[in-house]
């Protein structure tokens, strides 16, 4: 009794996008479940923290697992036992790229904001809603052009 945690830590699962766990009992090249899996790649599972208010309400819902990043693992990378690793099709990958390059253009156009919103303060210059719609303008642009340049 007892021996069936020895057993889950000596093991690595990879979780399908189906939702089916294949379970393997030795580490194996990232490249080697690329090639059985074609078009998927292989993730890392990063599990969060379970804070106390989240222990309580683990009792009620045991199905849910809460991650918090998924790391993009390298075909020249090796799975190793007691780790969790998800397949990822190529098209989540692409998507989630795009909402990164999304994300960080949002991120500099708002210190461009920032940034025009503090110089016009000390040169007494353009009124904020102005300089708000050039920047919304610029934003616009840049979206739209990396749309187009995706096409």
């Amino acid at each position: 009794m007892g021996n069936c945690q020895a057993i889950d830590a000596a093991a690595l699962v990879i979780q399908h996008p189906s939702g089916r766990l294949e379970r393997l009992y030795w580490p194996i090249p990232v490249s080697e479940v690329m090639k059985m899996n074609p078009g998927h790649y292989v993730s890392l599972i990063i599990p969060l923290p379970v804070s106390q208010e989240e222990e309580a309400n683990h009792h009620q819902d045991r199905d849910t697992v809460r991650f918090t990043r998924v790391k993009l693992l390298r075909p020249t990378d090796t799975l190793t036992l007691g780790h969790a690793y998800r397949l990822i099709t190529s098209q989540e990958v692409m998507k989630f790229m795009r909402a990164k390059k999304y994300a960080k253009t949002k991120r500099e156009s708002m210190k461009k904001l920032q940034h025009h919103g503090q110089d016009n303060l000390t040169s007494g210059g353009k009124s904020d809603a102005h300089i708000t719609n050039q920047v919304w303008l610029s934003l616009i642009f840049q979206i739209c052009s990396s749309q187009l340049s995706n096409l």
